[in-house]
């Protein structure tokens, strides 16, 4: 693990400045040619509006008896038309790729301090269907992990890093992301090229979806042989007899009959013809920025494995990713072609769109079934660098060594030295050492009213996520084997479903159990449950009964993890006062000439908690406590 660290830090080591000095350093940098741009395209664009005004002026002082030198100027006001028209279009597209470049490094910024408000939230779509799990720890939506994630640029790229999220990646799939992160973290360029091109995809998950399942399907025409010979005999036919009319060989207009042949195989096939190509037309945001990802990637020099096999995969022999995406853009521009005013006449003398569409199937047939294996190596690189970017903000955070518990067996399942909750301002959050297990044994939390306790259980639970994800995480040492994270924190009642609030955690608890169950047939990971306040929708005797059956059954099946209460007798009973490890946070109370405060350190300290404070924050808050 010492070897990723050093990756990771060794090019920050060389530098003076901190991520936020960087970040406003290359913002303004960007943001100076983002407006250097920006004038000059209002330049082209004036020059552009002169000149076509220029041309019509010209061409009437001519014709109107005006000198010759007129019709020159009109020329020339036309190529200058078409000059400051192409310049505006140059200056265009570099405007928004610097606008996006300062808007990365602005973002990049508002990470560091969380403001959650300003940063923008790039999620995709598709929500998953259970989100029992992200919502207890914050996974997804706004203020969450995937808010912090936000850096990733394609819309595949934010489905892929949300799949890492709620699925966790083994061992030997964990190592290599590490250390292509680490790689990635220092290499703000390469990631920002990265992030401005997937940002400038007119593109949604759907519509890539839409260009997979087409890269993929059979083919319509080719498998009509005798259609595309008769696409290519009959024009060839209709400029072979108008060709001999013109020389005098023919007298008769015979070329007709070929055009009215034209005409009607357009009647029979230009239908399905023209369906067939509306797939892939309606497609061209997503494949024709990707060609240029793809010569990013595939151009940059790197050292980690992960990041070699995804350039060797989008670079392998005659199917070159780059290469294949710029062919299939050069057959588009031939499809574009529709669009002209004069097409019809175009496609009634040579069957332009049967021709077109033999070229896209000819494409689909050598490199369809590589495109979806390309976009998930795009997307995978793309997730990456969100995880880079991660790891370039927090260069105080470490990757963590996930272990294989069955080769090395732990004295505890999670272990970690200055554990923080990774959505806190680093500023303001404060660092526990935690150690969690092993089997068999749990964690008891205890404190008063907003002491810590919950943040404690999703600083764990998120910190497990990033480590599975292969990120990096927010503590300074980090050990853990495979776990299964279960949880039951923020649970929910439904008045549309008629589920009280008691029955939602009876539901939830019961998914706990069963999946604790279920893992405990895999060896390969372990049951890590987290639960805070569990059955607290009913009366005391009851919870605690309740309470100490599931922490026991869970315990049984060889899970671990924690639990978090105000009930400080809940470990009274003789095997789990065995089985718990007692931890607890605790605040000070004091009164002076405003009023009483209290402070919390949200210091992690041994044992049962020893205060209590409900009537406490009742007086601060203003409301009646006087004794019965």
């Amino acid at each position: 693990m010492a070897s990723i660290q050093e990756a990771a830090t060794g090019e920050r080591a060389r530098e003076t400045t901190s991520p936020a000095e960087v970040y406003a350093t290359r913002r303004a940098a960007f943001g100076a040619q983002r407006d250097a741009h920006n004038r000059t395209r209002y330049l082209a664009a004036n020059l552009s509006v002169v000149a076509f005004i220029a041309i019509p002026i010209c061409l009437g002082v001519a014709i109107f008896g005006g000198p010759g030198i007129f019709y020159l100027l009109a020329a020339f006001s036309l190529a200058g038309f078409v000059a400051a028209f192409g310049w505006q279009a140059r200056q265009d597209a570099r405007y928004r790729r610097f606008e996006t470049l300062a808007a990365l490094n602005d973002e990049g910024l508002l990470r560091l301090q969380r403001d959650w408000k300003k940063l923008p939230l790039r999620q995709p779509p598709d929500a998953p269907a259970d989100t029992a799990l992200a919502d207890d720890l914050d996974l997804l939506g706004h203020a969450s992990l995937q808010h912090l994630l936000s850096y990733v640029g394609t819309p595949s790229g934010q489905t892929m890093l949300q799949g890492w999220m709620l699925a966790p990646a083994a061992p030997e799939t964990i190592r290599p992301r590490q250390e292509a992160v680490a790689e990635l973290a220092p290499l703000l360029d390469f990631r920002d090229e990265l992030a401005t091109g997937g940002r400038h995809m007119d593109m949604t998950p759907a519509g890539l979806r839409g260009f997979v399942a087409w890269a993929e399907d059979e083919p319509w025409l080719t498998r009509r042989p005798w259609l595309i010979w008769l696409s290519r005999l009959l024009p060839l036919l209709l400029v072979g007899l108008l060709v001999a009319q013109l020389t005098g060989l023919l007298h008769a207009p015979w070329w007709l009959l070929a055009l009215g042949a034209n005409l009607l195989l357009n009647v029979v096939a230009g239908k399905q013809i023209e369906q067939s190509l509306e797939r892939v037309s309606e497609r061209q945001g997503v494949f024709r920025p990707y060609a240029g990802l793809f010569h990013l990637v595939t151009a940059q020099r790197f050292q980690a494995a992960e990041l070699n096999r995804v350039q060797a995969d989008l670079a392998a022999g005659p199917l070159s990713a780059e290469r294949e995406m710029r062919r299939l853009g050069v057959i588009m521009n031939f499809a574009d072609l529709r669009l002209s005013m004069f097409f019809a006449v175009l496609q009634a003398t040579t069957l332009w769109t049967f021709h077109t569409l033999w070229l896209l199937e000819r494409w689909q047939a050598r490199a369809g079934g590589s495109v979806r294996r390309w976009m998930d190596l795009l997307s995978e690189v793309d997730a990456l660098g969100a995880l880079a970017a991660l790891s370039f903000d927090q260069p105080t955070w470490a990757f963590p060594r996930v272990v294989e518990s069955a080769s090395e067996p732990p004295s505890a399942t999670f272990v970690a030295r200055n554990l923080g909750h990774p959505l806190l301002p680093p500023e303001s959050c404060v660092g526990n050492d935690v150690s969690v297990g092993p089997p068999g044994r749990f964690l008891l939390v205890t404190g008063s009213n907003m002491s810590g306790k919950s943040t404690l259980l999703r600083a764990i639970g998120m910190n497990v996520v990033l480590a599975q994800m292969g990120g990096p995480v927010c503590a300074d040492e980090l050990t853990l084997p495979p776990l299964a994270l279960l949880s039951s924190i923020r649970v929910r009642d439904s008045l549309e479903e008629g589920v009280s609030y008691f029955m939602a955690e009876l539901q939830r608890l019961k998914q706990v159990v069963t999946e604790a169950e279920t893992t405990r047939a895999d060896s390969a990971r372990t049951a890590f449950f987290l639960l805070d306040e569990i059955l607290h929708g009913t009366n005391t005797s009851e919870r605690q009964v309740a309470a100490r059956r599931i922490i026991r059954h869970l315990l049984s099946v060889g899970a671990t993890g924690a639990v978090s209460t105000h009930d400080l007798t809940l470990a009274d009973a003789p095997d789990l006062a065995v089985s718990a490890i007692q931890v607890h946070f605790t605040e000070a109370f004091t009164r002076g000439p405003d009023g009483p405060t209290m402070r919390f350190d949200y210091t992690l300290r041994p044992g049962i908690a020893t205060s209590t404070n409900a009537l406490k924050l009742m007086e601060i808050v203003g409301l009646p406590v006087d004794e019965e």
